[in-house]
């Protein structure tokens, strides 16, 4: 959830910080704050609320005294509140030791802070807010006034006390131009430059200063300095790892000509299909992924009698689509599950289950603790992520990568449909390996597949001033209802969590076929319904069901096939798609549904880039 910036090295620690703040705050935007080490201490500068708020305290800061432009190491917070209420109290950095000597930035949740704090207490330590985190600053003071030790040896010391899940950076007053900091199933990256280093929760916040990163990894140590980055486990033993390069550019972290992210984020959705498909699909349709698969996981799919897909929020939804690819062409049972609730399940499976696990970031908590239940019993973990080094690509047994670049709004656009995507491509592999299916039909689909970027060109193209004109039949609802059969189901469950999620709109996605079975009682002339309606008869069926909304008063607004003549005769409003098949058109049928939540949100006038109490990154439980 939380983001951590830290920079050492030159006169422009402040703009650094700053910059990664920014680049970051999609991970959460409670508070925010810096802890810089000035000659004579550590100077703290928090603000409650969005970065702007901070920006400004800095600004003012900076008008009164120049020195503070010219500090050369600090760290940086931008908050998602877990433990204690977002006030500046409770805004990191937090202060221990004497006079504030040290400062700590956390992303994570201690699980054991309260016996810590109680404990603490009892020694005379005084806390000052209401944060788990707080326990570590004094942890820190306490081995460095206490017992002599260098920061990186209280770090250690206090990573053996702490439990939970935790990503911690650390300065203090004793050793200038230093930072130091530690992870345990939370995301950090340090960034490597000349004469400078760099530390962050995610490489998108350094997009702008270096190419070239460190992954840290669980029970590690990092010290930072001007002069070098060094990696040492906790018993101090030197570890020697090789830095590696993303292809991610500083402009695809950038508005452009866009007004928000998640507009931007929807309109890049064709390059990133294309990204996710180059070099995995012949111009004739034929998938290869042994590119991106080692051979033995490839062979070992030949054996897999059982599926299961494991998702968190769109994930999971993405799941539910991989569902019909997967059953349809491969005729293997799937089970989709929601991360949280698999990993305390008592799981069933073996060395035949293959386990997909999707996760947009790599480092979603609940996956991760579902990806090691399903390790237990033999299951072969696939996980599909759109980050390269993070988590989960050490976790798997194999990795198919979504080329989506970054994505920084909050409600996921681009990287939903290269998650589809990817799971076409997975099911269209194990279809030719299982060899159910005949090699003319796998080319057809894989054909389709290949054209998708341009269907979801012509289907922004088509939604446009479409969605802008539907979400009028929202400006006075108390609730939407969204509709589905088959693969458009779990469509029309992606739509309605967008709606939620940038609109504040109560929204649910339901089986069309179950609308009677009590739904239909919400709907009236404020309660919208949307009806993701496809081809064939599960339209027809979707159809009727929208006809016995419309009886009712309530405002119909289609999702349909362009052309569709019956959805015009029922609809207040008609969402087109280009024609494709079947089982492609949740690739389609998404993009005027997050052009429509996006046009309803704009409409209450809210941030759509940064919907409250939300953040990117699900970094804790």
């Amino acid at each position: 959830m939380c983001g951590i910036v830290g920079y050492v090295g030159r006169e422009r620690c402040v703009e650094v910080l700053m910059e990664g703040l920014k680049n970051l705050e999609y991970r959460g935007y409670d508070s925010a704050g810096l802890a810089l080490q000035l000659e004579d201490g550590i100077e703290p500068l928090k603000r409650v609320g969005p970065l702007v708020n901070l920006a400004g305290a800095v600004g003012d800061l900076g008008g009164r005294n120049g020195d503070f432009f010219r500090v050369r190491a600090g760290v940086g917070h931008t908050r998602w509140a877990t433990h204690g209420r977002p006030n500046e109290a409770n805004a990191h950095p937090l202060l221990g030791g004497e006079g504030g000597r040290v400062a700590v930035v956390h992303n994570g949740i201690i699980e054991n802070h309260a016996r810590l704090r109680r404990e603490l207490e009892a020694r005379g330590r005084v806390f000052r807010s209401e944060t788990d985190t707080e326990v570590i600053a004094h942890l820190l003071a306490e081995r460095i006034e206490e017992h002599g030790e260098s920061l990186r040896e209280a770090l250690a010391c206090c990573v053996r006390q702490i439990e939970g899940s935790f990503a911690v950076a650390a300065v203090s007053a004793e050793e200038p131009e230093t930072i130091v900091a530690a992870r345990h199933q939370s995301p950090l990256v340090v960034g490597l430059g000349e004469g400078e280093n760099f530390l962050a929760s995610a490489v998108q916040a350094l997009l702008t200063e270096t190419r070239r990163f460190l992954v840290v990894e669980n029970g590690e140590i990092v010290e930072l300095s001007a002069e070098g980055v060094a990696v040492s486990t906790l018993d101090g033993e030197e570890v020697r790892r090789g830095a590696c390069e993303v292809d991610w550019d500083a402009e695809a972290v950038e508005l452009g000509v866009y007004e928000d992210y998640m507009l931007k984020e929807i309109h890049e959705q064709p390059a990133a299909l294309r990204k996710t498909l180059e070099g995995r699909i012949t111009t004739e349709g034929e998938v290869d992924l042994s590119a991106d698969l080692p051979e033995p996981f490839i062979e070992g799919l030949r054996e897999i009698e059982r599926v299961v897909v494991l998702g968190c929020g769109t994930a999971y939804h993405a799941g539910l689509v991989g569902k019909h690819a997967l059953e349809k062409l491969c005729r293997v049972p799937v089970e989709v599950a929601v991360s949280s609730e698999y990993r305390y399940r008592e799981p069933i499976g073996d060395g035949k289950t293959l386990v997909v696990a999707i996760s947009q970031s790599g480092e979603t908590t609940d996956t991760l603790a579902a990806v090691e239940a399903a390790r237990e019993y033999g299951g072969r973990v696939l996980a599909v992520t759109n980050t390269r080094g993070s988590l989960i690509t050490r976790e798997a047994e194999a990795v198919l990568l979504t080329k989506a670049g970054p994505e920084v709004g909050v409600a996921a656009t681009k990287t939903f449909t290269t998650q589809l995507a990817a799971l076409k491509l997975l099911a269209l592999q194990l279809a030719h390996l299982k060899g159910l299916r005949s090699a003319e039909e796998l080319l057809e689909i894989g054909e389709a597949l290949r054209l998708v970027p341009e269907k979801v060109e012509h289907a922004i193209e088509l939604s446009g001033d479409a969605t802008r004109t539907a979400a009028q039949a929202f400006e006075a609802a108390r609730c939407a209802l969204y509709l589905g059969r088959g693969v458009s189901y779990p469509v029309a469950l992606e739509g309605a969590l967008k709606l939620k999620e940038i609109s504040y709109l109560p929204a649910e996605g339901y089986p069309a076929g179950e609308m009677k079975h009590g739904p239909i009682a919400l709907i009236d002339e404020s309660c919208p319904v949307v009806a993701v309606l496809g081809e064939g008869l599960l339209r027809e069926k979707t159809l009727s069901n929208v006809q016995e909304t419309a009886a009712r008063g309530g405002r119909i607004v289609p999702v349909a096939v362009e052309g569709d003549a019956s959805a015009s005769e029922v609809a207040d409003h008609v969402l087109w798609a280009p024609e494709v098949p079947e089982l492609l058109w949740p690739l389609v049928a998404s993009v005027p549904l997050q052009l429509l939540a996006y046009h309803v949100a704009k409409g209450r006038g809210l941030d759509v880039d940064k919907p409250r109490n939300l953040a990117k990154s699900v970094t804790v439980e």
